[in-house]
């Protein structure tokens, strides 16, 4: 029986009596229409899908096995509909692969949450998370049902978050990917912040709490895209790492997505065939322009470095200094970390840490290699930066990638400046391989910054006795000095570099020093296992 098999709500009153096996199949066919035809079309008429259309639109067909189809809630509603208790969950296959699914029915209550709406969420989880394949929660959902959930009964939610939000002790991680197909509060919104992936429609909402419970608590009248659509979701808090048009958008992402990860931790990445890139990699030298202050569009290099049509972008709207993406080397998953020269230089600022941390620790989970491309002039300074927690998130950058066990390999293109030198692979976070090409440039700080910092009193007091020129050119003789002591040549005599690269061997040398950092064993991350 398929997800989205729609029939007229049957007559099951004791008038009627239906012998046992009649009964099992009219109470299944009262499910199966969850709310109703009206609110099914109400439902439509928001251009919206129901839970059970999404769920055939994203499996393989015949492949759905549905649990707690019979459920009720604690508390039932004699006025309206109250099958399932709002969420359809169940177990299926896509593209062959096992996957289960929580699918929030908004033709039921709104999609809200009671207890056992919980208990059916808790039990798919903890399917995943034993059995150890995805997680994909589709999200359409209000928030909590605040009539089941009053005075004691919330203290008795049963949301096991031994297993909810991660896997059950001694399980692999498993991939957990959200989509917001319409306004995602409450738990739904804790999915999300779970999630490995987060796809929103373009015209939905990810907040903690719906606008009606904000205006009655604290007075702000607020809608819900102020409050959490996609220029707060995926631009300023990171919560969603895509944004698209359709569901049907978003489904196409989240099976794109799955292909690069393992079912858990504890397997390889999958592989595919391998392709040549879309950009000739011997032509990569040509696409970094030599003046460190000129900018480019990193994706043009990436596009040489990875197989053709691979790169998968992660949170482009988030930090966007920073570009973060799933692709594939040579067929082998890999994730991509890069300075994006377009975005504040490359400088790294708190949002561009906060997305790399996750990334890395997505990565080193699922047996994705990281790649670093690095062509920063280092870390945001300045009042804002402070008060935003730079310290903090390049604390938590720096310590998360020196534990990821995964292969780490670093090729410095041109800029290679303080803190974010380290953030992208720099040796105290002890990278398997880290390379430069000969144009690079290394240090503590970028020449012209490094000469007014230092010789910042002398500098002055030049100017005063002797005049701008002199100044001028003082100047340029101290950055030419300091040039000479960037360039690689002396970081690769002292082994601080493994080695000097051409630029047209960047792709070739990545993929080899994969290959040996993997070793001889599984390609499986201890983090992961």
């Amino acid at each position: 029986m398929g997800a989205s098999d729609m029939t007229t709500r049957p007559a099951t009153g004791a008038d009627t009596p239906l012998d046992p096996i009649e009964s099992l199949r009219a109470r299944r066919a009262e499910a199966l229409l969850g709310g109703g035809e009206r609110r099914i079309a109400r439902i439509h008429d928001s251009g919206r899908l129901t839970a059970r259309e999404r769920i055939d639109l994203l499996i393989d067909p015949g492949s759905w096995m549905e649990l707690g189809m019979l459920a009720e809630p604690e508390i039932r509603r004699e006025d309206m509909p109250t099958t399932g208790d709002a969420i359809v969950t169940g177990l299926a296959t896509i593209a062959g692969r096992k996957v289960a699914i929580l699918a929030i029915d908004a033709t039921v209550m709104a999609g809200t949450t009671a207890p056992v709406n919980m208990r059916k969420q808790n039990r798919v989880a903890e399917w995943a998370g034993r059995k150890g394949f995805p997680l994909i929660c589709l999200s359409d959902n209000d928030g909590g049902r605040v009539p089941d959930l009053l005075g004691w009964r919330f203290s008795g939610v049963p949301f096991d978050f031994t297993t909810f939000l991660q896997s059950p002790d001694g399980c692999a991680a498993i991939p957990r990917v959200t989509a917001a197909l319409g306004p995602s509060y409450g738990d739904a919104a804790l999915h999300a912040a779970m999630g490995d992936l987060v796809v929103m429609q373009k015209d939905t909402a990810i907040a903690l709490s719906g606008p009606p419970v904000i205006k009655a608590a604290i007075g702000e009248d607020v809608t819900g895209e102020e409050l959490g659509g996609p220029d707060v979701a995926a631009a300023t808090n990171g919560s969603a790492h895509l944004v698209v048009d359709t569901e049907h958008d978003a489904f196409d992402r989240i099976k794109r997505f799955l292909s690069y990860l393992p079912d858990s931790g504890a397997l390889p990445a999958p592989t595919v065939a391998p392709r040549e890139p879309s950009t000739d990699p011997t032509t990569i030298g040509d696409l970094v322009p030599k003046s460190r202050r000129r900018g480019y569009d990193v994706r043009r290099v990436i596009d040489a470095v990875v197989d053709a049509d691979s790169f998968f972008v992660w949170g482009e709207r988030y930090g966007p200094s920073l570009v973060t993406g799933l692709a594939r080397i040579e067929g082998q998953t890999v994730g991509i970390i890069a300075s994006q020269p377009m975005h504040l230089a490359g400088a790294l600022d708190v949002p561009a840490l906060r997305k790399e941390a996750q990334f890395i620790d997505l990565c080193d989970r699922f047996n994705a290699p990281l790649v670093f491309l690095q062509d920063v002039p280092g870390l945001m300074i300045g009042t804002h930066a402070e008060k935003a927690g730079i310290l903090a998130g390049y604390d938590q950058v720096v310590t998360r990638l020196a534990r990821a066990k995964v292969p780490k390999i670093a090729v410095i293109m041109r800029k290679a400046f303080g803190g974010g030198h380290i953030a992208l692979g720099g040796r105290p976070v002890k990278p398997d391989l880290l390379v430069a090409w000969p144009s690079a440039e290394m240090g503590f700080m970028e020449p012209s910054t490094g000469v007014r910092t230092v010789h910042r009193r002398a500098l002055e007091a030049l100017l005063e006795s002797e005049g701008e020129e002199a100044y001028k050119a003082e100047i340029a003789r101290l950055e030419a000095e300091w040039g000479a002591e960037s360039e690689p040549w002396e970081a690769a005599r002292n082994i601080i570099l493994d080695d000097i690269i051409e630029p047209s061997e960047t792709r070739r040398v990545i993929t080899t020093a994969i290959d040996f950092a993997w070793g001889t064993g599984p390609r499986v991350s201890p983090h992961g296992a």
